[in-house]
């Protein structure tokens, strides 16, 4: 991102009725108390989003039904007074705790900071994150969790890319032999092989595939049409030493389907604000053939560049267009909506809906099929109050990481959520899930498994259990709480 261009506006304002065959906007019983810039789905069933303030951060814990629209927002704590990042890197790692890293803008004010923090669900608390040793700058780096659980970002300004290790909190170089141009303003895509594909900005319209195990960059082919909006300027000084940053310009959101199809979105190539009779373009990457097809236009004026994307249910795409219109790409159309996102971010919920910033949610019509549900093969029959468990199965991670942006405000989905329904009084409950097997997407038949910590309040008796995974239940196992 380049230039605060998202418009958040309160959702209250520009409410359109949806059709009953379409998409709908239902607004939250309760609204963010300062708006959301952005938020994430904690393990535990919770959302952890960041305030419009930038240094606040609130939570919103459904109600005993599993409600959010009638959920509540409660104050997180605070990140350390002098860190207001926007347009970050970030990720929910694979033991529950949430990244933010660098930020384009600290406090609206364009610094390319590399500064990091670490969010403890459990302990409501902050923890310092030094970056990879000599990084000087992240800012919107991409960024992301390779299936073996670690934590990656990409340097910004050059072909570099590093590794945290959850455990440790150790970082590790990695090898990045054969990278085409440098990372800025692109987002890495994970796919069911543990690859990650991007779509180049500077080298648009090619695009490439990182191979973690070797640590090489490969060739993914050419966009039909190129993606990228053209460089907003010519040199943008930060640091210091006042050097200078060439912005390459932005790309849209792209999300892996249930198909095994990734769909890119893209910005006018006529430069943004889009107008007139120009659009984004859309195009369709195909793994198994490792080449592109070309996808439909955005309407005249309206393209997806530096928004959100989120995979629904249903196997469709909804993109929010930045005229504040909402998109449901269905394989092969690219169709509009009776409903006005207006420049909120998008996070899908274990519920099925999407999260528009903090003021509403976005349902859908139609739903899944049933070989995208995960599976459970290995549960307890009973649990006890503030204990841990394992469990086992299928597609724990589902088919995507589920949500996208251009590059930066990764708010990722691709781990289990364990839910609890007690049978007499239909309460729900989640018990957190940590320490998952793998953060790998389509994992298909493999094992997979997760732990899930009872929660001590949750009411006792005969209940039934169900795995969620980017808004998709499992058949559920019954298992008595103790």
């Amino acid at each position: 991102m380049f230039g605060r261009s998202l418009v958040f506006a309160g959702m209250g304002l520009c409410l359109l009725a949806g059709t009953a065959s379409a998409g709908t906007i239902v607004n939250l019983k309760n609204q963010a108390p300062e708006g959301v810039d952005i938020a994430f789905q904690l393990t535990d069933g919770r959302v952890l989003g960041q305030s419009f303030t930038e240094t606040h951060w609130y939570i919103l814990t459904p109600d005993n039904k599993g409600s959010y629209v009638n959920g509540t927002w409660s104050r997180a704590a605070d990140l350390p007074s002098d860190y207001g990042p926007y347009a970050f890197s970030s990720a929910v790692l694979a033991d529950g705790r949430v990244v933010v890293q660098g930020g384009e803008y600290t406090f609206g004010n364009f610094e390319l900071t590399n500064r990091g923090e670490i969010y403890d669900p459990t302990k409501n608390t902050w923890t310092k994150l030094n970056p990879p040793p000599k990084w000087h700058y992240i800012g919107d780096s991409g960024a992301g969790v390779l299936a073996d659980g670690r934590y990656f970002v990409l340097d910004k300004l050059n072909t570099r890319m590093a590794a945290l290790d959850p455990s440790t909190m150790t970082w590790t170089a990695l090898s990045t032999k054969g990278k085409n141009d440098f990372n800025s303003e692109e987002g890495p895509v994970l796919l069911p092989d543990g690859s990650l594909l991007v779509v180049d900005v500077k080298d648009a319209p090619h695009t490439e595939r990182y191979f973690p195990a070797n640590g090489i960059w490969q060739d993914a082919g050419q966009t039909p049409s190129s993606l990228k909006s053209p460089p907003c300027c010519d040199c943008v000084t930060y640091g210091k030493k006042q050097k200078c940053y060439h912005p390459p310009g932005e790309t849209g959101p792209a999300i892996l389907r249930p198909d095994g199809t990734v769909f890119a979105t893209g910005a006018c190539n006529g430069g943004e604000p889009c107008s007139g009779s120009d659009r984004g373009h859309t195009a369709v990457y195909h793994p198994d053939l490792n080449s592109w097809t070309a996808g439909p236009d955005f309407p005249s004026g309206d393209d997806a560049g530096d928004s959100f994307a989120s995979l629904l249910p249903n196997g469709n795409v909804l993109v929010a267009g930045n005229s504040g219109t909402a998109y449901e790409f269905d394989g092969k159309k690219l169709n509009a909506q009776s409903a006005c996102i207006c420049g909120e971010s998008l996070m899908i919920l274990p519920s099925g809906e999407v999260l528009l910033g903090g003021d509403a949610v976005y349902q859908a019509s139609g739903t899944y099929k049933a070989a995208w549900q995960p599976t459970i093969s290995s549960a307890p029959s009973s649990v006890k109050r503030g204990s841990t468990y394992q469990i086992s199965g299928t597609q724990f991670n589902g088919l995507s990481q589920a949500n996208g942006f251009g590059d930066e405000l990764m708010t990722y989905t691709n781990y289990p959520l364990v839910r609890i329904t007690n049978n007499a009084s239909g309460h729900v409950f989640y018990a957190r899930t940590h320490d998952h097997s793998t953060m790998g997407v389509a994992t298909g038949n493999a094992t997979v498994s997760t732990n899930f910590d009872v929660p001590s309040g949750i009411e006792t008796g005969a209940s039934s259990l169900v795995v969620v995974a980017n808004g998709i239940p499992s058949d559920p196992v019954s298992i008595t709480v103790n």
